[in-house]
């Protein structure tokens, strides 16, 4: 069953808005209200969702086989369907324990629905060729939080916080579920790895497959960039304004990063293709750690500073789909999106109650500097890839 491309990249971008909307980006504005309502403990309805990400990266490893078995249609149809499953559990929950349970079902959905199911379908479908691809979906997704945190504050507005999940998960049913069912074909099974032509390229690509090391490498490369970016997107406010930033200032500069990302992501699709990834990775690290390095300056470097984290940011979730690409090929790309998901998934739950910690314990100087010397850190084990970045692996 043929789907034009932009069809499937539009189809899948619609969706991801909707489904980070409905799960991770979701308590940033019910926390609070749910823990006025309700009178649980504000840390443990947040909490709710760094469990759901701890188990979404427990089940990536198997939702890569299944994309990579079955392709994307069927696993991403049935994270819609978990997804409303476990917003309507919310809605429900008449206690912190069956709140909790509902995350947990997320979590799975989250698993199955976020960025690395998407890329791995896209590497499915398009093998070599899926580079642009996954940059233009990024583009449409990298919207999920302007378009979901004030329709989230409407919802919340009219219905309540119970109300808003109900109908976070209608929109599930009556819209995600739908556009992936028309939106993405139907894939025939695969129960063995397609073969490679057995060219220089191919065969180096194959060994590289079989690389621990250099797994290791893009793990953790991939894994400490997303440990700064769940630090910085929980902290930022509360870090800018401990060094002396009012509330209001603090929010306008924080508005910055979202462009920038959207801004450094358009840059990709134009001018991208002529990169390799592990540059574009380079590139993404440098940006972000001096970018971070200004923080600690006055108001004017600030700004800079905002504007360089939030493109180097933007660069860096097209990477986590265009890196494994480039370096390891289109076969059994969706597993290996899988494998990677795990630590970062783990990375990016623990990842804001580690900063926490920092936070109270270091003030903000302390969790700005701790947040620089990951980004060194991602910068270097990024530059151990320099090797690896070879004409015969690139994308298209």
């Amino acid at each position: 069953m043929h789907r034009p491309r932009q069809f499937v990249i539009v189809a899948l971008g619609i969706g991801q808005v909707l489904v980070w909307g409905s799960t991770y980006y979701l308590p940033a504005v019910l926390a609070k209200p749910t823990a006025q309502a309700t009178g649980w403990p504000l840390t443990w309805i947040i909490g709710g969702l760094s469990l759901g990400l701890v188990l979404s990266g427990l089940v990536s490893p198997k939702v890569g086989n299944l994309i990579e078995r079955r392709g994307g249609r069927p696993v991403l149809m049935a994270s819609a369907v978990l997804t409303a499953i476990g917003l309507l559990g919310l809605a429900a929950a008449p206690n912190l324990t069956i709140y909790i349970a509902a995350w947990l079902i997320l979590g799975v959905a989250m698993g199955a629905g976020l960025y690395d199911p998407a890329f791995a379908t896209l590497g499915r479908l398009y093998g070599r060729e899926a580079r642009s691809a996954i940059t233009s979906l990024t583009l449409i997704a990298g919207f999920a939080s302007t378009v979901c945190w004030p329709l989230s504050a409407f919802l919340l507005q009219c219905f309540g916080w119970r109300g808003a999940c109900v109908a976070y998960a209608a929109l599930q049913v009556a819209v995600v579920l739908p556009v992936y069912g028309l939106g993405l074909p139907r894939e025939a099974r695969r129960e063995r790895p397609l073969p490679q032509r057995s060219t220089a390229g191919a065969v180096r690509l194959a060994r590289r497959s079989r690389s621990p090391l250099l797994f290791s490498l893009v793990a953790l490369t991939q894994t400490l960039a997303s440990m700064i970016a769940a630090i910085v997107s929980v902290h930022l406010l509360t870090t800018l304004q401990q060094r002396g930033v009012p509330l209001d200032t603090a929010v306008a500069l924080g508005a910055i990063v979202g462009p920038c990302q959207v801004g450094a992501r358009l840059l990709d699709l134009v001018f991208g293709r002529r990169i390799h990834p592990v540059w574009e990775a380079l590139i993404a690290s440098v940006f972000v750690a001096v970018g971070l390095g200004l923080l600690v300056q006055s108001y004017g470097a600030v700004w800079i500073g905002l504007v360089l984290y939030g493109g180097g940011i933007g660069l860096r979730s097209i990477v986590r789909g265009t890196l494994p690409l480039a370096l390891f090929g289109a076969n059994g790309y969706a597993r290996l999106m899988g494998r990677l998901a795990f630590p970062m998934l783990v990375a990016q739950a623990a990842a804001p109650s580690l900063g926490a910690v920092l936070l109270q314990r270091r003030g903000a100087d302390g969790i700005i500097a701790a947040l620089f010397w990951l980004a060194v850190a991602t910068l270097v084990s990024g530059a151990l890839l320099i090797p690896f970045a070879r004409p015969s692996s690139t994308t298209a």
